[in-house]
């Protein structure tokens, strides 16, 4: 086995009915003026809302709410987030949301702990977190896994970018996780989210460190029943059971574990971000629509690999290695497509771009040319565009 170093902060409350000790947690963690972040109107008209600040009133605690984050989170958002967070006194961010919301109140935690430094700054590595305020989350969409990882997420509309960053002040202190609150999701956002937490683990099984068989072995079960239940759920965000599986999945597939001795490749997140900043579509929308031309593009620097993952994930086999590997991809695009999602431009609602654009998009991915992406196969920009170019139909 490969060496690894694993450590997860994050206590998990998972069940019916767990927002229900969301003060008790705030308090246990040493909150005690709380800023309460949440999305669009679901929040409120579910009554989580209100749920959530009569909890934090009766048991003494100071709260301020802030709505209104948009998905692919802006950084201007953030910004304001800090203000209010500084002028309110918070000394503990509550994200009632999904990814976008949780990405916003970790933005919002290290820039009110270091107020003197703009949180864009953190994103560009021209400084480095070293301090947080506690966050903690209530769950209401399984996708992003943020809720137990290291990794937050912003776009800049100002630049037309959009960045991650990974750190472990992103941990946030506990999560609570009620499938029931996803409930109202419609099917394309639970599709997404099947998407997004698919391909977590997925950027991480394709790597050229696969030394650690329990890894793998667990990235493959989790992938298999992600496919499962997210058939089920998107036909029907009501079926507790399959809402459940979803929701854990979510949390192990970018909380470290299905990576573990590997490096991490995430070339598909690149390639979905700079979609993402440049088009506002949605996350895991961008992810489907490229996967399949990344993976015909790099299959043959590791066909083995690719043919287990056809073999163990969807249980296929063919003549050869890279027959199966090719009936894999395939197998995988045509589940992305019978949950609704995109394997391609048009499909993903943008239509066919002009050659400039395609050119952009992998200058952007690059840094203008300042980095390559990837690691199962280093990706420069030229490369970067056949792949874009792939995808553009």
């Amino acid at each position: 086995m490969n060496s690894f170093t694993y450590h997860i902060p994050t206590e998990i409350v998972f069940g019916k009915d767990s927002e229900s000790q969301c003060a008790s947690l705030i308090c246990k963690y040493g909150g005690s003026r709380v800023l309460l972040v949440y999305g669009g109107g679901s929040a409120a008209r579910s009554g989580l809302l209100d749920r959530l600040t009569g909890q934090m009133e009766a048991a003494g605690l100071a709260c301020e709410t802030l709505g209104g984050v948009h998905p692919n989170p802006y950084l201007d958002f953030a910004r304001e987030g800090v203000k209010k967070a500084l002028d309110f006194g918070a000394d503990f961010i509550l994200a009632a949301g999904g990814g976008s919301v949780i990405d916003t109140c970790k933005a919002i935690a290290v820039g009110a702990a270091s107020p003197d430094t703009d949180i864009w700054k953190f994103w560009t590595r021209e400084e480095t977190v070293t301090k947080t305020l506690p966050v903690g989350v209530v769950l209401t969409i399984s996708a992003s896994g943020s809720e137990m990882s290291d990794s937050g997420v912003l776009t800049n509309l100002e630049k037309g970018e959009k960045k991650g960053l990974n750190t472990p002040f992103f941990r946030p202190v506990f999560s609570v996780l009620n499938p029931e609150l996803t409930y109202t999701l419609p099917s394309y956002q639970v599709a997404c989210g099947v998407v997004d937490i698919m391909m977590h683990t997925m950027d991480r099984y394709f790597n050229p460190d696969t030394a650690n068989q329990l890894t793998d072995e667990i990235a493959e079960a989790l992938l298999r029943t992600v496919i499962h239940n997210g058939a089920i759920a998107v036909k029907n965000s009501h079926d507790y059971n399959a809402m459940s599986e979803l929701m854990w999945c979510g949390s192990l597939s970018h909380n470290g574990l299905t990576g573990l001795g590997g490096q991490k490749d995430f070339s598909t997140h690149q390639l979905g971000h700079e979609l993402s900043a440049r088009f506002d579509v949605a996350h895991g929308a961008s992810l489907s629509a490229v996967w399949g031309s990344w993976a015909r593009f790099v299959y043959k620097t590791d066909v083995n690999r690719f043919a287990r993952f056809a073999a163990n994930v969807w249980g296929l086999r063919g003549s050869s290695e890279e027959s199966a590997a090719i009936a894999g991809i395939h197998a995988t695009e045509e589940y992305f497509s019978s949950i609704g999602m995109p394997t391609n431009f048009s499909t993903l609602g943008i239509g066919i771009q002009e050659d400039e654009v395609l050119r952009a998009l992998a200058l952007g991915c690059t840094y203008q040319k300042t980095r390559k992406v990837g690691v199962f196969k280093v990706l420069d920009e030229p490369e970067l565009y056949e792949i874009y170019k792939a995808a553009n139909n």
